[in-house]
């Protein structure tokens, strides 16, 4: 409908904007820092910088998909959680960390298996889980959670 918003968070600033609906094809600023806004329901893929924003600055809760690219399980989970963002999305931020290429981050959170999924809200890790899932008990754990 005309009018219509979601939150979404600026990759940037890691401020919750509200997004309209019926912007697709624009440019949408964050209100805060002026970055260009992502698509509600994208499935982002932060630098260390954006991720650090967002975990501490979104006003949604942040879905955290730490993986690997050698990593059998994570490449099962990549559309599952890539589903789940979109039939969130202005529920919450998805995010994808590679731990390879980012060690420091998956170090920071204490990541010793891929893939491990991680909800943050508010610069606090509400919950983890690690290993892949069916797409009903994924969606089922992080609607408990979110």
């Amino acid at each position: 409908m005309p009018g219509d918003k979601v939150k979404v968070s600026c990759l940037e600033c890691g401020t919750t904007n509200y997004y309209p609906l019926d912007a697709q094809g624009k440019k949408v600023a964050c209100g805060r820092c002026k970055s260009g806004l992502p698509l509600p329901g994208t499935l982002l893929e932060p630098t260390r910088d954006q991720a650090y924003a967002l975990f501490q600055n979104s006003g949604l809760p942040v879905l955290v998909d730490f993986f690997s690219p050698t990593c059998g399980p994570c490449y099962m989970m990549h559309p599952v959680v890539e589903r789940l963002a979109k039939r969130r999305a202005g529920e919450l931020t998805a995010v994808r960390v590679n731990v390879d290429r980012d060690p420091e981050l998956a170090q920071k959170f204490g990541i010793r298996a891929v893939p491990t999924f991680v909800v943050v809200f508010k610069g606090l890790e509400r919950a983890r889980t690690s290993g892949a899932m069916s797409e009903e008990d994924f969606a089922l754990w992080v609607a408990s959670q979110t």
